[in-house]
């Protein structure tokens, strides 16, 4: 059982303790001994979000941005526990998984809707709310590298974020991901990953819902296109990774990225929040493997978007949504990566350097790294 204590950082935003043991939690009930004593200044006002009519796009403008921590030395870590030398984001002396609220913030912190008929040159108030997931209070690895424990503590805060955040007004889709890896881009090196809500739904998000509506529909509501297509894969085996109880791994039939594997579970489930206590155990289990399997493949370890496609927040499009995690990495070998140039950036048609039948012999033939190997 995860037990959950939420608090406030000096400057308002919601910070919450996400800890697998009760006594885990009682280190942070003590408001006197982790209040955060830095005296912020209070929040600014929310970015802003302009519509593209072009597209039917929202693009968000937040140019407070530019000034976000980046790369940061160990000792000035935001996401390490606090220390007399280091005021931290996090202002207990320890801790196991934390959310709080993102301080360059791309949407929110004020929530609302959109307008619902746009046109050229309307620009709204990014409503939304951006939030991170400190994954452990140690500065080195990434969701790889946690004992299964941690692991299965972030899975149960990933849920738990997912069921508050929708239930906020205005929120369309709420987004769990991992950016791991300078060459993804990240800013800040301790393992954690980001949730986003949004005002809207994402065009990523938009088309797969689209699609799996419009299937849903054809077969009279009685059969999802990722079941579908996760029984094809599992039926013929050339493109398997991994298969459970719960969850299957596969790389798909069409992948975009020259590392590319979907990782779903066996039921219709819409998003994290839905899945049983068994299925997250299970989910723990075959993800540690997943990555173990996917930093195997290379002497470094292996940068990667992990994204959760969870169902919209929408009456319409909910019934067909299938959770699941698309897995992906730009690197096509050792020393080499693949850049979003022409096609892919301007075009949007994918080019892939390596078959997804050879991509999957490689995962099921590698050996899983000890988590102190991959961290």
């Amino acid at each position: 059982m995860t037990s959950i204590t939420p608090t406030r950082l000096s400057d308002g935003r919601e910070l919450i303790y996400f800890d697998a043991t009760e006594g885990g939690a009682a280190r942070h009930r003590d408001a006197a001994a982790s209040a955060d004593t830095r005296g912020l200044p209070p929040r600014g006002p929310a970015g802003t979000a302009r519509y593209d009519a072009l597209t039917g796009e929202w693009i968000a403008v937040a140019a407070h941005r530019q000034s976000r921590t980046h790369l940061p030395p160990a000792d000035q870590c935001p996401l390490c526990p606090t220390t007399s030398a280091n005021l931290s984001e996090i202002p207990a002396a320890d801790y196991e998984v934390v959310v709080f609220e993102n301080r360059f913030s791309s949407f929110g912190p004020d929530l609302g809707n959109l307008p619902g008929d746009p046109s050229w040159g309307t620009t709204a108030t990014a409503y939304g709310r951006c939030e991170v997931v400190a994954f452990d209070s140690a500065h080195e690895g990434s969701f790889g590298s946690l004992s299964p424990e941690r692991a299965r503590t972030v899975v149960d805060a990933w849920a738990q974020r997912t069921e508050a955040l929708s239930a906020m007004p205005g929120i369309k889709q709420v987004f769990c991901f991992e950016n791991r890896g300078a060459d993804i881009g990240v800013t800040l090196l301790h393992p954690h990953g980001q949730i986003y809500a949004y005002p809207f739904i994402p065009p990523r998000a938009a088309v797969l819902a689209a699609r799996a509506a419009a299937f849903f529909e054809a077969s009279g509501g009685k059969q999802t296109l990722m079941g579908y297509a996760l029984s094809s894969e599992r039926s013929s085996g050339e493109r398997m990774v991994i298969e459970g109880e719960h969850f299957s791994a596969f790389v798909p039939f069409a992948a975009r990225w020259p590392l590319e594997v979907h990782l779903v579970p066996h039921r219709q489930v819409a998003d994290l929040a839905g899945l049983t206590d068994a299925e997250r155990d299970e989910l723990t289990t075959v993800y540690l493997d997943l990555l173990g399997r996917l930093d195997a493949l290379y002497p470094t370890p292996t940068p990667y978007i992990a994204a959760w496609q969870q169902a919209p927040v929408d009456d319409v499009l909910r019934p067909a949504g299938y959770l699941h995690l698309q897995l992906t990495s730009p690197r096509r070998a050792a020393d080499k990566l693949k850049f979003l140039a022409g096609s892919e950036a301007a075009m949007g048609a994918f080019i892939n350097d390596t078959t997804p039948e050879k991509v999957a012999e490689a995962l099921r033939s590698a050996t899983p790294a000890t988590r102190k190997d991959a961290a």
